[in-house]
């Protein structure tokens, strides 16, 4: 049994410590804004954010989340952030397919929790683990921006 807190609740699993925690979310959860892409941890489509620092989920094993605190797209969707956050992506045009999206509003919030008054080149750095081939970047950069100054004291 792995013991963790998720999406502000605590939670229990039975599950093996070196099972992945994407198919745990997807699976037992039925969470499913993590989605596997690579599977190999480098195209951000499973991100989630582990006591504060962006994570591949699909390269996570179970036994390292014991005790953390994991937020998903589910519940960054609960906040008055993801709302600042969603706008700014759809006015910036900043979403199309939508595979990459949960990944890249959550390695938004990682930044803007950090820190709240990026630059461009601190939110390129960002997004770097996260691949998106239909929106181009330019937009998902605006929209970040855009995000930390409309959403200021959010951060």
């Amino acid at each position: 049994m792995i013991e963790f807190e998720l999406n502000g609740k605590s939670v229990s699993v039975d599950c093996g410590p070196t099972d992945r925690l994407l198919d745990v979310l997807r699976r037992d959860f039925g969470l499913t804004g993590p989605k596997e892409g690579c599977g190999e941890g480098e195209c951000g489509a499973c991100s989630v954010i582990v006591d504060g620092k962006l994570q591949s989920s699909c390269i996570a094993p179970m036994g390292n989340v014991r005790g953390k605190s994991v937020l998903t797209i589910e519940g960054l969707r609960e906040t008055e952030r993801f709302a600042v956050l969603d706008s700014c992506f759809a006015e910036a045009g900043a979403v199309q397919c939508g595979f990459c999206t949960p990944g890249m509003m959550l390695a938004a919030e990682a930044l803007l929790s950090k820190n709240p008054r990026p630059s461009s080149d601190d939110v390129r750095v960002a997004i770097s683990g996260n691949i998106c081939r239909c929106t181009g970047y330019s937009m998902i950069v605006e929209a970040i921006l855009n995000a930390a100054e409309k959403g200021k004291g959010l951060w």
